[in-house]
């Protein structure tokens, strides 16, 4: 018993070290920068035939390819690695705060958050390396395989379920904003608070609708045996592109996924670390 309160000890004054703390403030600047930049890829696939891929990997490629984009991407890599520490410390020792199923519930969304901070960066890196390859065709790999394995369709299919129910969760999230739980409100100026809760608002709608789109996509591929419609993110983007008024739909998702993007820089300020 001494063990674990002394590993819970260590773990909570190393969440309370400040240079962590800057670290991941700088990481949400650099979180922030990959949502306009996938906002630009979704723009791009929306009004022309661009070949990039439409998700977060899509829009690291479009960075490194600028002009100090690898040094960049770097210094994203190191923002988004003490990211992931903070939210692997909050997943372990964190959201006092929260009681019973609650807190249960946040250190989860921790766990998860950890393992998207730790992919984008280790994304980072490889794109640095020039060895970043195409996730989505990963994926329509992975899941063609899945799919040809004794009871793989389900497996696919439940998987799409979850990513659509994450999807729905968001957006749920962005209406009641609940985001405002874990910024510092108290310090904010009226016009800042209400940018601020328009911009989260905007951003988490829009990030869930992507999700649940990529989700149902899934879950229909599944049914069907189609693999190609397994792509995640750059399968539902395109898929969304070639309905009525597909385009503009995008350009609306863009614009929610910039707004994102904005408020992830607030949160650099604001965000309870």
């Amino acid at each position: 018993m001494s063990l674990t309160r002394n590993a819970e000890a260590t773990a909570a004054r190393t969440a309370d070290s400040r240079w962590l703390e800057l670290l991941a403030r700088a990481g949400f600047i650099g979180y922030g920068i990959v949502h306009l930049l996938f906002a630009w890829v979704i723009l791009q696939i929306a009004f022309s035939n661009s070949g990039e891929e439409g998700n977060q990997n899509g829009a690291l490629r479009a960075l490194g390819a600028q002009p100090m984009g690898k040094f960049l991407l770097i210094a994203m890599a190191v923002g988004l690695i003490a990211m992931a520490i903070w939210q692997a410390l909050e997943a372990a020792v964190g959201h006092h705060a929260k009681r019973g199923k609650e807190r249960l519930f946040e250190r989860i969304a921790s766990g998860v958050r950890t393992v998207v901070f730790l992919w984008l960066a280790w994304t980072s890196i490889q794109v640095v390396q020039d060895a970043s390859s195409n996730s989505a065709d990963q994926q329509e790999q992975f899941s063609e395989k899945l799919m040809a394995s004794s009871g793989g369709r389900w497996l696919v299919g439940l998987a799409g379920l979850v990513l659509a129910a994450v999807g729905i969760g968001m957006m749920i999230y962005g209406y009641k904003k609940k985001f405002e739980r874990n910024l510092k409100t108290n310090e904010m100026n009226g016009k800042t608070r209400q940018l601020t809760r328009r911009l989260g608002m905007a951003g988490y709608i829009a990030r869930g609708a992507v999700f649940a789109v990529a989700g149902l996509l899934i879950v229909v591929a599944a049914i069907n045996y189609d693999p190609e419609k397994a792509r995640g993110l750059d399968a539902a983007l395109r898929t969304l592109r070639d309905q009525p008024y597909g385009p503009f739909i995008l350009a609306l998702m863009a614009l929610g996924i910039a707004a994102f993007g904005v408020y992830c820089f607030f949160q650099s300020r604001f965000r309870k670390i």
